[in-house]
């Protein structure tokens, strides 16, 4: 189950994609994510999966490799479809005592479930094809801006990326001390929910040991390395646009201008 998690982890491979500017992925990420949230009828939503099934196929990546981090929301997107269908009032379809199913719950539930998938998969392709250090290059520039408000950017980016790279470590970690603790005796499947919480003690312990104590020799290293946050800093290899990045951010427009303008429209059975 741990290793279903696809946040944080980088896919190596050789694609255009890839070669992407970061702050091209981000800025992309961000539109397409803001572009689920204006659609009000299906067709908006089928211009949202080709276009992201074309920058799947693009990215050389898997498809069922970027399916693998649906399974860490299952429970998340299980809820707000039960919630949506039967808390949604409306003209009913099927009435069973005092449960019912309405057809505007069935259509909320439907978009909601669509737009939750087509969010994860979309973050899924920017992690998926950038580095780590990467995303802190392109989120530093993108909030540049921000230094104008004294807002510590370099450091913002730089925890932020930081974040990311250490939750597939400490996945790794969990499943190694939770196949320990098996092995000892432990049972994390069996037993009520109260049973079960109990259980996880000996996997948070030593867990939160191991978090510190990576915090920890991370800021040593980075103390001896002389760091000191970004004033000053220059960069190794400075992020510069090129031709396929202005291509990416075409694309990027002419997909926003379609599935929005599609995505508006008044149909006979909106979602």
């Amino acid at each position: 189950m741990l290793r279903d998690i696809t946040l944080g982890q980088y896919y190596q491979t050789e694609s255009c994609i890839h070669r992407l500017d970061p702050r091209v992925k981000l800025g992309g990420t961000i539109l397409f994510v803001l572009s689920l949230f204006f659609f009000r009828n299906a067709l908006g939503y089928v211009a949202a999966v080709l276009f992201l099934g074309i920058v799947i196929r693009l990215s050389h990546v898997p498809f069922r490799y970027m399916v693998r981090g649906m399974k860490g929301i299952l429970l998340l997107l299980l809820l707000t479809v039960v919630f949506n269908l039967f808390l949604t009032p409306g003209t009913p379809i099927v009435t069973v005592w005092r449960i019912r199913i309405t057809w505007e719950g069935a259509a909320l539930a439907l978009t909601m479930a669509v737009r939750l998938t087509l969010l994860i998969i979309g973050s899924s392709v920017m992690t998926l094809t950038t580095t780590p250090n990467h995303l802190t290059d392109g989120m530093e520039r993108l909030l540049g801006p921000l230094r104008i408000f004294k807002v510590p950017v370099h450091e913002v980016a730089m925890m932020m990326s930081i974040a990311l790279r250490f939750i597939p470590i400490l996945l790794e970690e969990t499943d190694k001390i939770m196949k320990a603790q098996i092995a000892r005796g432990a049972d994390f499947e069996s037993g009520n929910l109260l049973k079960k919480a109990k259980a996880l003690v000996p996997l948070l312990v030593p867990l939160f040991v191991s978090a510190f104590r990576r915090a920890n020799d991370l800021a040593l290293a980075m103390e001896s390395r002389c760091y000191r946050g970004g004033e000053g800093r220059t960069k190794m290899k400075p992020l510069i646009y090129q031709r396929r990045d202005y291509a990416a951010y075409l694309c990027l427009f002419l997909y926003l201008a379609v599935s929005i303008s599609l995505g508006r429209r008044t149909l006979s059975l909106p979602l």
